[in-house]
């Protein structure tokens, strides 16, 4: 099976690798559009640590969390030994670890029996902060969450993220013990992130986009692409790595091309043609808000002569609605949205056109 290689993310493994080489300080998110290469870059920067370092790498994809309990069992990975609390954190601190790389926090039934309890969560985050503690007098314990908008609208006495964000505060900046990572493809979710006083001061925010132009070229070069099929894919694709792999598969990459692009204006469409008949609602702190087809559509036509447009002025219910569809993307760093990939904005302006 033909796969696409990693490629040229220099830059962005020498930021990770500079707050890894330094004492946890920040909580670091990684950001970026879909398919961006986000979780290819931390399995790649993961595989290349060297030993002093213990990864566990939570990938909450494809995972239901809808309450705390399923949090906890995401969280965790259960081991068959039966070990209580403390002989866990006993093992920590007088042997070596064998494995390097976890996806979950080891633990025995016991021990998640105790997690479900009354006190819930903080029972978890006293049991994390402890288990960091003994990790940290011997190796440099990291933690990825992936996906992490999963838990967003989790609620326990509060919204599980504030409490998950108090605890990773605390390993980083409050102690220094362990580097924390925080994936996620959902701006609406880093947008929140990113405007909450509790972070500020306390994380830092690394995006990972698309390729840019030389680095497609380089990329499409090393697979055999003529000039005149790099400049095709640049036209259609952009830097999208996802799309780029259609291609390189592909035999008649024009052909195919045109049939990606054919499917999103169709999809665009099709979306138009739906809110001609209803209009979905989007909550907004407390409220519920419709969404009106000529709100959606004037924000649509900005696009037709521009890549990107400032994040202000907009309405923001039909805002919402085009970035959860995975039609735009907000950076929140910079204050722009953009169409999630090339082809997003070329179906766009020619939905768009066909509208005037």
């Amino acid at each position: 099976m033909r796969g696409i290689e990693f490629h040229n993310r220099e830059k962005e493994i020498k930021a990770i690798r500079n707050i890894l080489d330094t004492k946890p300080t920040l909580i670091s998110f990684i950001y970026g559009p879909i398919n961006s290469g986000k979780t290819e870059l931390i399995g790649h920067v993961i595989e290349e640590l060297p030993k002093e370092y213990v990864v566990f790498y939570i990938n909450l994809r494809g995972k239901f969390i809808s309450s705390y309990k399923d949090f906890v069992r995401a969280l965790f990975k259960l081991e068959h030994e039966k070990k209580d609390y403390k002989d866990i954190l006993k093992a920590l601190s007088e042997v070596t670890l064998k494995s390097l790389k976890f996806t979950g926090i080891p633990v025995t039934e016991g021990v998640l029996d105790l997690f479900f309890r009354e006190k819930m969560y903080e029972d978890v985050f006293e049991f994390l902060e402890d288990y960091f503690k003994k990790i940290a007098d011997n190796k440099v314990p990291v933690l990825i969450l992936d996906e992490i908008q999963k838990i967003g609208d989790v609620k326990i006495d509060n919204y599980l993220i504030y409490e998950l964000f108090n605890l990773f505060i605390r390993l980083t900046k409050e102690l220094h013990l362990c580097h924390v990572f925080a994936i996620t493809s959902d701006s609406l979710f880093i947008e929140r992130v990113y405007s909450e006083a509790l972070l500020q001061g306390r994380s830092r925010y690394l995006l990972v986009d698309d390729f840019d132009y030389e680095t497609t070229n380089t990329f499409l070069e090393g697979h055999g692409f003529t000039d005149d099929e790099k400049a095709m894919a640049w036209q259609y694709c952009s830097g999208k790595p996802v799309y780029l792999l259609e291609l390189i598969r592909a035999e008649d990459k024009k052909r195919i091309s045109e049939e990606m692009l054919n499917i999103r204006v169709t999809q665009l469409r099709d979306l138009l043609d739906y809110l001609n008949y209803t209009k979905p609602r989007i909550t907004i702190g407390e409220d519920e808000y419709a969404v009106e087809k000529e709100d959606i559509v004037d924000i649509l036509s900005k696009f037709v002569d521009a890549e990107y447009i400032e994040d202000e002025g907009l309405n923001r219910p039909a805002k919402y609605f085009l970035i959860r569809a995975n039609i735009l993307f907000i950076n929140p760093t910079r204050g722009i949205i953009k169409p999630q990939s090339r082809l997003d904005l070329l179906a766009i302006r020619a939905v768009m056109k066909i509208r005037k």
